[in-house]
């Protein structure tokens, strides 16, 4: 930790009128009992109060706020013959990772305790919960309103709202992040000065204001505007997208591409995604007049299924990040974590994401497509290029979409039929229609004379529980999911 911050931080602190409920000042009281106690209601309030942090300091007279300094050393102090820090990580339920840091401020020494504000559920000490009060640390449950507040605001930890640099000067802000694309990408006009820059990048939660006029970059800036994301942390940095291309259908082949991301996601999303289309093997079409290349996948398809991945994964899943993977016969985009939607009904069900500012963000500046609609046009554009339909695999730890290149209706397998048929009857129902036989020979390229083939696959996915005939009294009106 950068001792310079601390002093700024400690100056900050002593600077207020008061203590307040996410701050207590110590003389010299070291009772491992009351601070104990101090940690459980320092951590409550402060999530009652709207903050992340709360902080006792030793070494700094209460009345007056001046620094008089402290023999108090909280790693040779011993309770029930265990070091302070353990005793109290201990006696801490649930725990939390709480710091002890030891600072040569400029008056005198000063011990400064660093308490995580309470994250699902309230902070006890010894299994009991306190709260602050005044300069009282009374039980929680002797204030049920305070009680019921701090329920209502303990939040599940929001990666995005993490700091990945901390004490960040305006110089350094400007050299770790693109500024400039996010002006471009969310299109706002540059301002002419520093101050206006970093109040647009404040207001989206790319930096947060530190002690001493200093900035904290969020795991949100510099996920998405790094200029280079190992000047950040390596768990960070290891989020990067990583594309490899292979010369046959496993990873067995000859490696004929690697790219190792370095920008953040905003930054290189058109350049990956450029890089991938240019790279797809490309299908000629000799139209009325002339010849026309098309890739072997969808563009819309491409770029939609990189963004939901990048979107879409558990940041907390330490390093791993998108992976990218493409064969002579399709593609394989990996993201770490399991999937918070069924992988059967992520077509239809409003898509459920750990990463919301990431993903609002990303919408904005255009890079996906408007909620609950992406993987409709995935689907759809699948089927306007008569490919097998995407596989959803659900893996340990993991979400995967496979993107299949051109297979005519006797080359696909029996799983591929029935789940080509069930997203056709998907999107038929999300229009407003229903999926009939007919429209099933044009999605799966079958001759209408071979008609029979159709009602074969309808049968399968029918005994499948995939789909149901829409109105049993009138079984020509043709068939829908089975969730309708």
């Amino acid at each position: 930790m950068n001792e310079s911050r601390d002093i700024a931080l400690i100056d900050e602190l002593c600077a207020l009128p008061a203590e307040s409920s996410w701050l207590e000042f110590k003389r010299s009281n070291t009772d491992p009992e009351v601070v104990g106690k101090w940690c459980s209601a320092l951590s409550n309030a402060a999530r009652v109060d709207g903050r992340d942090v709360a902080y006792m300091l030793w070494g700094i007279e209460d009345g007056t706020h001046e620094v008089v300094g402290t023999r108090f050393d909280p790693d040779a102090q011993k309770t029930n013959g265990q070091v302070l820090h353990l005793w109290l990580a201990n006696s801490l339920q649930p725990s939390i990772p709480f710091v002890f840091r030891v600072v040569n401020h400029p008056q005198g020494r000063v011990v400064l305790l660093e308490i995580p504000a309470a994250m699902g559920a309230p902070v006890s000490f010894n299994n009991i919960a306190y709260i602050r009060i005044g300069s009282a640390t009374p039980k929680l449950t002797d204030y049920p309103q305070r009680y019921q507040q701090l329920i209502e605001r303990l939040q599940p930890y929001r990666w995005e709202s993490g700091i990945a640099r901390q004490f960040a000067s305006g110089d350094d802000v400007l050299a770790l992040l693109d500024y400039s694309q996010y002006f471009r990408l969310t299109k706002q006009p540059l301002p002419d000065n520093r101050v206006g820059i970093f109040e647009r990048l404040e207001s989206d939660r790319l930096i947060v204001h530190d002690v001493g006029g200093r900035w904290n970059v969020t795991n949100l800036g510099a996920i998405l505007f790094a200029n280079k994301l190992g000047d950040f942390e390596a768990n960070l940095a290891r989020k990067a997208v990583r594309f490899v291309a292979y010369s046959g259908t496993n990873r067995v082949a000859k490696v004929t591409h690697r790219h190792d991301g370095q920008k953040g996601y905003a930054v290189g999303f058109e350049g990956l995604v450029g890089y991938i289309n240019d790279l797809l093997p490309k299908n000629e079409h000799i139209g009325a007049a002339l010849r026309e290349t098309h890739p072997l996948f969808p563009e819309l398809a491409i770029r939609e299924l990189v963004a939901n991945a990048l979107i879409h994964q558990d940041m907390t899943v330490s390093g791993a990040g998108p992976q990218i993977e493409l064969f002579a016969d399709r593609i394989e985009i990996t993201n770490p974590g399991n999937s918070l939607v069924k992988p059967e009904r992520m077509i239809d069900l409003p898509p459920r994401s750990r990463n919301e500012a990431l993903a609002s963000l990303m919408r904005r500046m255009g890079m996906c497509e408007e909620q609950g609609s992406g993987l409709d046009k995935v689907i759809a554009s699948v089927e306007v290029f008569q490919l097998p339909p995407p596989l959803f695999r659900a893996e340990e730890n993991s979400m995967q979409v496979v993107l299949y290149g051109p297979r005519t209706f006797a080359e696909m397998t029996p799983d591929e039929r029935v789940r080509a048929c069930y997203f056709h009857a998907v999107l038929k129902f999300l229009s407003g229609d229903k999926m009939k036989n007919a429209s099933l020979c044009v999605r799966l390229g079958i001759d209408p004379k071979n008609a029979s083939q159709a009602t074969g696959v309808i049968n399968k996915t029918l005994a499948a529980g995939l789909i149901r005939v829409a109105d049993h009294d009138h079984p020509r009106a043709g068939y829908v999911p089975h969730w309708a």
